[in-house]
């Protein structure tokens, strides 16, 4: 019975369409739902014409085309399972019907097959809905795009055949074709199913756009950035197929003992029919109550219990923009006892601006002067810090010289030779040596501020300190009370700023856990300390300098849109949408797939103790310890099914503290992080 589901998301055909006929269409062009109905039919007709006394060879070959089509493919596969060495519980299913039949019980053994077949249609069916769950973000992309051509012209192609440094034309209420860069144009753009925005938004010359999403009333030329295979929406569906076919811990050890209790079902059905025959028992009552046992104690339900949850809450999670990269990481994300979060990328938005410049006296340089030197040398980084000193050199209109010899050291700072000279920009925490006089005063009315303070040292000399600010997420405070409920205790905040800093933005968000100036591996001793502790760690970032945090946790979730590429691919989950809201989303999605599969596996047990205490003591029909068998596995699979329910995805409230609504960027700042 767990073929369907082995088979994952990937496997499944293609999205259903909306409307009613197609998606019946859409059900029948499932093998296994053709050849149940095939099966269902031939049992209707051959059912009543056994039951009025016709003659045998009226009903018979219809039964026997009802054990044929209801059961060839799962006797198939079981007997290529056998050839490897492996017994499978379909296969046991079909040897059970053939046995009734054996001793009469043509009807009883044909109904078998028709509820067995008809079971594995309705898992072949949720399967394949769990897939379009999936599967139906690759509807929002448009079909076709307005390719612009060198010589003015235009042409229509398919969205596929888009490659990055193509220029495209969107329309009023078209759906963009391509990620990619408004190159001319302004318009309001729907981004909700990538970004979760509820409210469209203003995009210009300059803005990113994605693929999948509405354009409003203007049109806008698009640059395209990426290909149609690397979009945020296909990274998502491929992310989750990939994840869909992994198996959880659970799965691993159900499908671990499934083959020795198999083998142990097999032995006792085996002493349940020689046993009663050796005390004089009538032959054909002592296979019958064999084959009844073998039916009641198969563990169909029990490998059905633990991946439709997870499978569905995957794909749930897709859905919004969560991206869990395995079973594993959906099961083991419920286990979060303590969760420690990045704070520049995070709990801020992670575009922090530069609000201060100060060129030191005696440096010889203007503020403009000093802004160059810093952007010049920040220019080749990717941290949001140095995009901010790069942003406000460009907002300026100042000319870059080239840098050369650069590096970066992760939690420290970045160094490059710029007109000659060398020039370092970092932490005052990692250049404390350079911290002195009036540069250390600087520093700490900064920080004092609340703003994050970035030295600028020419030729090992002190030349100037910038004050950077970043906007604290709306829904942090929300999510920190979310996280703390969902914990039992507050989240603790990692980052590699100052004290003073960090300990500003912790106080607006309710943590009062704070380890401040740390370096990468700084995190990583405070995450292996406290699984030394027993805890079980979330750590969830964005930076080059989260990725070894992300790595040495029980879990990571990177932030996507301002994550680093290695933050993306240390981590076990991604927030493609970059809504902070959604951690304690998913925590709260695998905490309820983990009590789902609890639940199957208590019905299922349930189920089958019951049915087989009942075979032994007493006298089960065989009609029934089917009814009973086929209904348990049915029923745990559409309990696991719940999760795809839009009720089992809930957010808390994002709103705002009230001294961070509507206010500019830099009237209460969130301190930036120095790396």
């Amino acid at each position: 019975m767990s073929s369907a589901l082995e088979q994952g998301v990937a496997s499944a055909p293609a999205p259903p369409a909306r409307s009613l006929p197609r998606r019946r269409a859409r059900v029948l062009a499932l093998p296994e739902v053709r050849w149940a109905l095939a099966s269902l039919t031939l049992f209707l007709a051959a059912l009543p014409l056994e039951l009025l006394g016709a003659p045998a060879w009226t009903w018979g070959p219809l039964f026997a085309a009802t054990y044929v089509t209801g059961g060839w493919e799962p006797g198939w596969e079981g007997l290529k399972a056998l050839k490897d060495r492996t017994l499978d519980v379909d296969l046991l299913m079909v040897v059970a019907a053939l046995g009734a039949a054996a001793v009469g019980q043509v009807l009883d053994g044909a109904l078998l097959i028709v509820i067995f077949a008809t079971s594995g249609a309705l898992e072949a069916v949720a399967t394949a809905r769990t897939a379009d769950s999936v599967r139906g973000l690759l509807g929002l992309a448009p079909a076709t795009a307005t390719r612009l051509l060198p010589d003015g012209g235009e042409e229509t192609v398919g969205a596929g055949e888009l490659r990055p440094g193509d220029t495209v034309l969107v329309r009023p209420g078209e759906r963009i074709g391509a990620d990619g860069r408004v190159l001319a144009g302004e318009s309001d753009v729907d981004q909700a199913t990538i970004t979760g925005e509820p409210l469209p938004v203003s995009r210009q010359a300059g803005d990113e756009v994605f693929a999948g999403t509405v354009n409003g009333t203007g049109a806008l030329r698009v640059r395209v950035e990426r290909d149609p295979a690397d979009s945020v929406i296909a990274r998502i569906v491929k992310m989750v197929e990939e994840a869909s076919e992994t198996k959880a811990p659970t799965q691993l050890f159900i499908e671990k003992i499934e083959q020795r209790y198999s083998l142990g079902m097999v032995i006792a059905t085996l002493a349940v029919f020689a046993v009663p025959l050796a005390f004089g028992s009538d032959p054909r009552s002592a296979l019958l109550r064999a084959m009844t046992f073998m039916i009641v104690a198969s563990p169909c339900a029990v490998v059905l219990s633990t991946m439709p949850p997870l499978l569905s809450a995957i794909a749930n999670a897709g859905r919004h923009g969560v991206l869990a990269k395995s079973a594993v990481v959906m099961e083991r994300l419920g286990q979060t006892d303590t969760v420690a979060l990045d704070k520049t990328g995070t709990l801020t938005e992670g575009a922090p601006r530069v609000t201060d410049t100060y060129a030191l006296p005696g440096a010889g340089l203007t503020e403009e002067a000093l802004l160059t030197l810093a952007a010049a040398a920040e220019h080749p980084s990717e941290h949001p810090l140095a995009r901010a000193v790069v942003d406000a050199a460009r907002e300026r209109n100042l000319p870059l010289p080239d840098a050369t010899a650069f590096t970066s050291a992760p939690g420290q700072g970045v160094s490059a030779t710029v007109d000659g000279h060398v020039v370092q920009v970092g932490s005052p925490a990692r250049l404390r040596p350079h911290v002195t006089g009036p540069a250390r005063a600087l520093v700490r009315e900064l920080e004092g501020a609340g703003r994050t303070a970035v030295l600028v040292l020419r030729d090992g000399v002190p030349a100037g300190v910038i004050g950077v600010a970043d906007r604290l997420r709306p829904d942090a405070a929300a999510t920190v009370a979310a996280l703390t409920g969902l914990t039992g205790r507050p989240p603790v905040l990692l980052t590699g700023d100052n004290e003073k800093a960090a300990r500003h933005l912790a106080g607006q968000v309710g943590i009062t856990d704070v380890r401040a100036g740390l370096l990468p591996q700084d995190k990583v001793a405070a995450v292996r300390q406290w699984e030394s502790e027993g805890r079980t760690v979330l750590v969830v970032g964005d930076g080059v300098n989260d990725a070894p945090a992300l790595a040495a946790a029980h879990s990571g979730i990177a932030m996507g849109k301002a994550g680093s590429d290695l933050a993306l691919e240390t981590a076990d989950a991604v927030v493609v949408r970059d809504e902070l809201a959604t951690v304690p989303a998913v925590i709260a999605l695998s905490r309820t797939a983990r009590r789902l599969v609890t639940q199957n596996l208590v019905i299922a047990g349930l189920f089958i103790t019951v049915l087989v205490v009942w075979d032994l003591v007493g006298t089960l029909p065989l009609p029934l310890g089917v009814a009973g068998h086929e209904g348990s596995t049915v029923v745990v699979g559409l309990n696991g099914l719940r999760l795809l329910r839009e009720t089992a995805w809930r957010t808390p409230c994002p709103a705002a503290p009230p001294e961070h609504t509507g206010q500019a960027l830099h009237a209460d700042p969130a301190p930036a992080s120095p790396r």
